[in-house]
């Protein structure tokens, strides 16, 4: 069975898209589940043309695939500042980085993997703590 690997990102307006690493499919869509229901739309589509049309396409479409999401914490930590949900002293106490570091995060710079690892940690303890007070 193929493991595909896609990752979803939140963008500036808040709509979330879901693109495949290593396949040609996306999708977009205003929830994560929409995103996500997007893109399995657009592959069958292919599939189907792919059938109709007589040309190859790749055989994981035939049903022998499941996909693995990964949720880009960058766009995240970008649309919820943006938005006014998160401070930069928020995310200071979720992910142990310093503001200053975040700011330049938050504008352009690209932050090396641990960070990004820490960024990711610090957003996932919310959902966890959350999680556990709505369950």
């Amino acid at each position: 069975m193929k493991q595909i690997e896609a990752m979803i990102e939140r963008a500036e307006d808040g709509t979330f898209s879901v693109y495949c690493k290593d396949e040609i499919f996306s999708g977009m869509g205003d929830t994560i589940a929409e995103a996500k229901a997007d893109m399995t739309e657009q592959m069958e589509f292919y599939r189907k043309t792919a059938l109709q049309e007589g040309f190859k396409y790749p055989a994981f479409l035939d049903g022998d695939y499941t996909i693995h999401y990964t949720v880009e914490p960058l766009s995240l930590m970008k649309y919820y500042i943006k938005s006014g949900y998160f401070s930069l002293a928020t995310l200071e106490k979720l992910t142990g980085i310093n503001q200053k570091q975040l700011w330049a995060y938050n504008n352009g710079t690209k932050p090396r993997q641990p960070q990004v690892d820490r960024i990711r940690t610090g957003l996932l303890n919310l959902y966890r703590d959350l999680d556990a007070v709505f369950a």
